[in-house]
């Protein structure tokens, strides 16, 4: 039996009910289901969940709108199953906080292995955190980068991100003044094959950019050597590290 709490939000029950069905036959036994955006917020916002399968096309709100309430709750993987199959819905999806995109008609066994996946994932980065032993706040004195909490505060102001974007800041707050290639940074932070498509890292850069740059068009933080890649400057010089 697994312990995980997973959250299936789709208009048809028919989806719900062979999801369900199939991850019970994993192990997981902790499922909640929602038909509604209300129904899944009300869920959020109540319990601790390690998963959420969300479908975009939900009766009284848009699942893209949906996933972005659901960051200000928690950062944990939320799985889009949608009808919605074009490029820019899926760059919707992903640039809003999601961190997979599948389209229907789909196989149901590859969206449970795709949900296995992302816990496995999620068990991986609990034990590393674990283990690193790593400050819980950078602070670079106009901003701070609050690990454990998920929070980002430029000149004393909360800072609302993706978890995505939060991921990517860290990563590279993380390592600073070193170079990454858009295609090392989409493989360390999406953990995922990299295609050859930027679009998704420079999207994520530039949110940032616009989020804790004094002058987004002039970057000092999230700087970019053209041609090659980026690298995260900390303010003032310093380590950040309290």
């Amino acid at each position: 039996m697994k312990h995980e709490n997973i959250l299936l939000v789709d208009d048809e029950q028919g989806i719900l009910d062979i999801l369900e069905l199939l991850l019970q036959k994993e192990g997981y036994t902790r499922i909640s289901k929602a038909m509604t955006g209300q129904e899944a917020l009300h869920c959020v916002q109540n319990s601790d969940f390690d998963l959420i399968v969300l479908d975009v096309m939900l009766p009284d709100m848009d699942g893209f709108q949906l996933c972005s309430q659901i960051r200000w709750h928690t950062q944990v993987p939320v799985l889009f199953v949608t009808a919605r199959s074009s490029d820019l819905d899926k760059l919707t999806g992903l640039g809003i906080g999601g961190d997979d995109y599948i389209t229907k008609p789909f196989n149901p066994l590859e969206v449970v292995a795709r949900i296995q996946a992302q816990l496995r994932r999620q068990g991986i980065y609990k034990a590393l955190a674990a283990a690193e032993a790593e400050p819980a706040v950078w602070d670079y004195g106009l901003l701070q980068i609050y690990k454990d909490e998920g929070r980002i505060i430029v000149n004393g102001t909360d800072i609302h991100a993706t978890a995505k974007e939060f991921e990517l800041l860290l990563f590279l707050c993380r390592r600073p003044n070193r170079v990454f290639t858009p295609s090392q940074l989409y493989e360390q932070v999406w953990q995922s094959v990299y295609l050859g498509d930027e679009k998704t890292v420079v999207m994520h850069i530039s949110k940032l950019r616009r989020k804790i740059e004094q002058d987004p068009k002039q970057p000092r933080i999230l700087v970019n050597l053209r041609g090659i890649g980026y690298k995260f400057v900390p303010p003032g010089g310093g380590r950040g590290v309290r």
